[in-house]
């Protein structure tokens, strides 16, 4: 299985986990992951976001700890629509949040004759509080990377 995810994965949390976990679950033994991780330049409107090295370097390491390695290519997008209208791929994990995106990817690629891909969407990973766990909220000091509220 060719599987692809997306994102910005700044301040990797356990939302990103679950879904990098699930994409890896979803490309089998022999499959293989596409991480397009979004260029500096595209998320240009989040603030105090790390760099694209910083956030590549903190998803190779996390794939290293976790021994997920095998078969997996993290490259730069720079629109949310990295690869999918070009490459085929057999699956793309999605969060609620990006769940849009992947029925419009595949709405392009059915207009340009290429077969859909199966979305498989997770449910929010949620913080103690019951909202979602969030790079922004993790920068906004509200939860940590685990969810767990930061107290002032």
């Amino acid at each position: 299985m060719r599987v692809c995810i997306g994102g910005t994965f700044d301040n990797l949390h356990k939302g990103h986990k679950k879904l990098i976990k699930k994409a890896i679950e979803s490309a089998g033994k022999n499959g293989f992951l596409f991480i397009g991780l979004t260029t500096d330049s595209f998320i240009k409107s989040k603030e105090n976001a790390n760099s694209y090295e910083i956030r590549k370097n903190n998803l190779e390491s996390y794939l290293k700890k976790m021994k997920y390695c095998n078969n997996i290519e993290i490259k730069p997008i720079k629109d949310k629509f990295g690869p999918t209208l070009k490459d085929d791929f057999d699956i793309i994990v999605v969060s609620p949040e990006s769940y849009k995106t992947a029925v419009e990817i595949n709405e392009k690629r059915k207009k340009i004759g290429k077969k859909p891909i199966k979305i498989v969407k997770i449910p929010f990973v949620l913080a103690e509080d019951n909202k979602p766990i969030s790079s922004t909220r993790i920068r906004n000091n509200e939860v940590d990377s685990e969810g767990i509220p930061i107290k002032d």
